[in-house]
C-alpha cells in the first residue's frame, strides 16, 4: 500500500507529541547525565533513550517493514523504501538545564528523500510540522519565512560542537561573520534553529556538523515555509568528518547574500 506525505507527516506528528510527553513527564523527577558521546559535554539522558525506545516501539507496531535512523540507538533497516530519522531530544543540554528550546524531531524519508516531518518542543508542546508540496505549519497554522532584510540588518542562528577542535572551528567562522550581521543566537537546538527561520523570527542559520536527525525535519519545514536550505561543503580542516558539512537554512530572497557571507566568513570552502 502506498503511503502519502501527508499520511507519513500525520504519523510524525503523533510520534513527537508523544515522544514529548514522555520527555516532558520524566524532566518533572529531576534529570541526571546518563552517558557522553563524543566528549565530556556531549551528554544523554535516560530521557533521550527513553523517547527514542517510545518512537521505535510506535513504529515496530504500526510501520514494521520501515527503516528507522536514530540518534540513540542502532539503525533498523527496512523494505518499504520509507525511513524514520529520529532526535528523541535535540538540545539535550537545554533539556538537562530546564531550558526551553528542546524538541522531539521526526521525520520520514521516502526513497532517500525527506517528505514529511515534525518537531515538537518538550516544555509548550508547540509544533511544527511539513509535507512535501502542502506547506508548513506552526500548530496547525501556515508559517512562512520573513522577507530577507540587508545582511547587516540579520538576525542569524548557529550552534557549536561538542569537540574542541570543532568549537574552535566554528569559533572563528562566527567571530568573522558577527561584524556582518544584526547580531547572532545560540540557541541549543538545530531542529528549532530552522523552524524559527521558517516562521520569520530568524533570518537565517548555519553551522558546521550537524547530523541527519538533527536536521531532517526541520529543514523540511523551511522549505516548505519558502526557505531554502542546503548541506554545503565546509572548511574544516579534517576530511570525513561531520564539520566538513555545514547546514545552511535562509529564506529564497537572501539566499546568495547568506551564503556569500558564510563563505567569507569561513564556513564554506
Amino acid at each position: 500500500m502506498t503511503v502519502t506525505p501527508v499520511e507519513l507527516r500525520d504519523l510524525a506528528r503523533t510520534l513527537a507529541h508523544e515522544g514529548a510527553a514522555l520527555a516532558r513527564e520524566m524532566r518533572l523527577g529531576g534529570i541526571d547525565v546518563a552517558d557522553t558521546k563524543t566528549s565530556a559535554v556531549d551528554v544523554v539522558t535516560e530521557a533521550d533513550r527513553a523517547v527514542e525506545t517510545l518512537l521505535r516501539s510506535r513504529l515496530a507496531a504500526q510501520r514494521p517493514d520501515d527503516a528507522v535512523l536514530g540518534e540513540e540507538g542502532d539503525d533498523r533497516s527496512g523494505s518499504s523504501g520509507v525511513r524514520w530519522v529520529l532526535d528523541p531530544i535535540d538540545g539535550t543540554v537545554n533539556y538537562l538545564y530546564g531550558l526551553p528550546d528542546c524538541a522531539v524531531s521526526v521525520a520520514a524519508e521516502v526513497d532517500g528523500e525527506v517528505v514529511a516531518g515534525a518537531v515538537v518542543t518538550i516544555p509548550t508542546d508547540v509544533e511544527y510540522a511539513a509535507a512535501v508540496g502542502q506547506g508548513a505549519t506552526r500548530d496547525g497554522r501556515p508559517i512562512g519565512v520573513r522577507p530577507s532584510p540587508p545582511l547587516a540588518e540579520r538576525l542569524v542562528l548557529t550552534g557549536f560542537g561538542y569537540e574542541r577542535r570543532v568549537r574552535e572551528h566554528q569559533a572563528r567562522c562566527v567571530a568573522a561573520l558577527l561584524p556582518e550581521v544584526r547580531d547572532i543566537r545560540r540557541m541549543g537546538s538545530c531542529a528549532l534553529d530552522l523552524c524559527h527561520v521558517a516562521d520569520g523570527s530568524g533570518d537565517g542559520y548555519v553551522e558546521a556538523g550537524p547530523q541527519p536527525w538533527d536536521w531532517s525535519a526541520g529543514g523540511l519545514v523551511l522549505r516548505e515555509a519558502g526557505g531554502r536550505f542546503a548541506l554545503l561543503e565546509g572548511t574544516f580542516d579534517v576530511e570525513e568528518h561531520a564539520a566538513r558539512r555545514v547546514v545552511v537554512g535562509a529564506p529564497a530572497d537572501g539566499w546568495d547574500d547568506f551564503v556569500s557571507a558564510i563563505t567569507e566568513a569561513g564556513f564554506l570552502a
